[in-house]
């Protein structure tokens, strides 16, 4: 499935319509379901869907599972198996992602939690007694720094390699960086939620010590539930263009994550966890 589509539209400008083609980001739904349990009673049940960008759907599922705290290894996560649609045979949306027996799925938690939106709000205590937000154990890397010149340069790195987005202008980015400034990978999807699952997961996949050294930058602005996903990826550095809301810097805080809002190529905004942020 492509990530954009072509449409024709009405382009009004000048006094005038003139008809002509655009292209626009894809947006469908994803359903990831698990399956799991002892292998002589396995279970299967729907964890959750999202509408995302086509594409890269595996990664979206291991960086969710991983910002949920269902996974924390690799060999837990034993087979993702997209589904078909039994009339067409062709892929139905859904992915089923099959752990191994020793994982335990509080369902309870689940279910409470996906009833809550920014709409009727979260309370900030209970965000910060949860243990699924404190880090599930993950330590984040006292060790990593980046110098103020190398975070400046971020942002441009990221636009110039956001293939998808230069065509629609209308996906969220999420990009992973070395320590020195070096782009490791991008992920782009309708979702801003869904850009962060892509580039955790992929780093994931590849190594599960991986986002321990890398710093997370992302095209919007940084709300409590991405800064969720980066402390349960270990990730020490995260950095927005845009503004950290008051529950972000806080949990940030908490957890021992470096925070950074309105980062631009003149200057940026330092919410927490200034230590790791240095000149050599």
């Amino acid at each position: 499935m492509s990530p954009a589509k072509t449409e024709r539209i009405g382009r009004f400008r000048g006094g005038k319509m003139k008809w002509q083609e655009d292209v626009l980001a894809v947006e469908e739904p994803l359903e990831i379901r698990l399956a799991g349990g002892p292998l002589e009673a396995r279970w299967q049940r729907r964890l959750t869907v999202t509408l995302r960008t086509p594409g890269e759907d595996e990664e979206l599922a291991i960086g969710f599972l991983l910002g949920e705290g269902i996974i924390s290894r690799q060999e837990e996560v034993l087979a993702l198996e997209p589904l078909p649609d039994p009339r067409t045979g062709a892929y139905a949306n859904v992915l089923r992602v099959v752990l191994s027996p020793e994982v335990a799925v509080d369902w309870r938690r689940f279910e409470r939690q996906f009833v809550s939106t920014a709409a009727c709000g979260l309370c900030g205590r209970a965000v910060l007694d949860a243990e699924w937000v404190r880090g599930g154990g993950v330590q984040l890397d006292g060790a990593f720094r980046m110098a103020p010149d190398v975070l400046h340069r971020l942002p441009a790195a990221m636009r110039a390699a956001q293939s998808v987005f230069a065509r629609t202008g209308g996906l969220h980015a999420a990009a992973l960086f070395t320590p020195r400034g070096e782009l490791q990978l991008l992920r782009e999807d309708i979702g801003r939620h869904n850009a962060v699952d892509k580039a955790i997961g992929a780093a994931f996949r590849q190594s599960t010590s991986l986002l321990s050294q890398r710093a997370l930058l992302v095209s919007g602005r940084a709300g409590f539930e991405l800064v969720q996903k980066a402390v349960m990826a270990g990730i020490p550095l995260m950095a927005a263009i845009g503004a950290p809301s008051s529950l972000a810097v806080e949990v940030a805080r908490a957890c021992g994550l470096t925070l950074v809002g309105f980062l631009h190529e003149r200057g940026f905004n330092v919410y927490c966890g200034a230590e790791r942020i240095h000149s050599s």
